[in-house]
């Protein structure tokens, strides 16, 4: 197959998917002293609770908040796969900053967005063959390729290590506001660490209006899932984070066989990811995608699976819980892809106690990916039928 048809293939498949007490002072004190308290705190809630600009994404409004970024400040911003919450990647304390409205731990790195595909030459000295294969087929879209960084890569971008994680996104508000700030954009998704990531505009202004500069609003993000995570630093390149660009896509761009990083779907000692070395991507270590609710992944042979949900649906409800059930159609996996997060956003709102969830066949590299996510949601908590 040729690069172009490839990059038809892949374009089709996106398009197609839908306190202490303290002891008693004297009465002036304690006045003087609770005085200066709540101004302290006053003081703390204004800097942590900005005018958030809720912006459409008309081209004057991307040129305000391309201003934004240049001047060091947060912006969220919709993309392909999901919503980002970006700052100029060049600027070791505008990206502190999303770090801070997150609540994301310091050593999970960024991926950062780039405007054209030759801006990769601002982060990285040299270009692999295969490296190029893969920008030519797969970018602009949802593929990002971890390299070895240039020096001059901040390191808080990175997470403090020597190689950055950069894709070029598929979405016209992106690509038009990274070009208008003049500089890569690390973006991780707009949302609060852990949470379900952002599919549209209301799920980034649920969790972050206040905590950041503007919110630019630009429609149901078509993918749903995060990108790809490709590592291509090693002889073998490594899926560290799967998404709609499958490993058969890539396996079939490179003309060579890809692994997956062991952590993808496994359960590490510490619950939630390799606790010895620094992730290479997000998602690897830390709990991501969780909901407010309990989840319970169940797994087996289809009907046996619905009748196991049901089983446990009633039984909750006799409890007094209120049950929330996620089943995707057989098969539909890019559907699932597309609606896995706002369902589980969708639930939380509902006030559900417990989500049941059908596992996907993670044969299929898309299913495979949504399971990624789904497994990671529920904490690794599930039942086989």
């Amino acid at each position: 197959m040729g690069q172009k048809q490839r990059r038809s293939l892949i374009q089709t498949k996106i398009r197609n998917q839908k306190t202490n007490k303290k002891p008693t002072k004297p009465k002036n004190k304690q006045k003087n002293r609770q005085n200066k308290k709540t101004e302290q705190k006053r003081r703390e809630s204004k800097r942590n609770h900005m005018k958030t600009q809720i912006l459409e994404s008309t081209s004057e409004n991307i040129k305000k908040a391309a201003e934004i970024i240049k001047k060091g400040g947060l912006v969220a911003f919709p993309t392909e796969t999901v919503y980002g919450l970006g700052a100029d990647a060049m600027d070791p304390e505008a990206v502190k900053k999303i770090y801070e409205a997150k609540g994301r731990p310091s050593d999970n790195p960024t991926i950062v967005h780039i405007g054209r595909a030759s801006d990769i030459g601002q982060l990285t000295r040299m270009l692999s063959p295969g490296i190029v294969n893969l920008i030519e087929n797969f970018w602009p879209g949802p593929l990002t390729l971890v390299v070895n960084k240039k020096p001059k890569v901040p390191d808080v971008t990175t997470g403090g290590l020597g190689t950055v994680a950069v894709r070029m996104p598929d979405h016209p508000v992106a690509l038009e506001l990274i070009r208008n700030a003049g500089c890569p954009i690390a973006a991780p998704s707009a949302n609060i660490s852990g949470k379900p990531s952002p599919t549209t505009a209301e799920h980034v202004i649920d969790d972050l209006d206040g905590k950041v500069d503007a919110i630019l609003v630009g429609g149901m993000c078509r993918v749903g899932i995060e990108s790809t995570v490709l590592d291509m630093t090693e002889e073998k390149p490594v899926i560290l984070r799967p998404g709609i660009i499958t490993a058969d896509d890539i396996e079939a761009a490179l003309n060579k066989d890809v692994s997956i990083d062991k952590v993808v779907l496994q359960k590490t000692s510490d619950g939630q990811g390799n606790e010895e070395n620094a992730p290479k991507a997000p998602g690897m270590k830390y709990k991501h995608y969780a909901p407010d609710a309990q989840m319970l992944v169940v797994e087996g042979q289809r009907e046996k699976v619905k009748s196991e949900i049901n089983r446990l649906k009633d039984l909750n409800e006799k409890m007094g819980n209120k049950v929330g059930v996620m089943l995707f159609e057989e098969k539909a996996f890019i559907e699932a892809a597309h609606d896995f997060f706002a369902e589980l956003r969708e639930l939380d709102r509902q006030g559900v106690d417990i989500i049941l969830a059908g596992a996907l066949s993670a044969t299929d590299g898309v299913g495979f990916a949504v399971m990624n996510r789904m497994m990671k949601s529920a904490g690794y908590n599930i039942v086989k039928v």
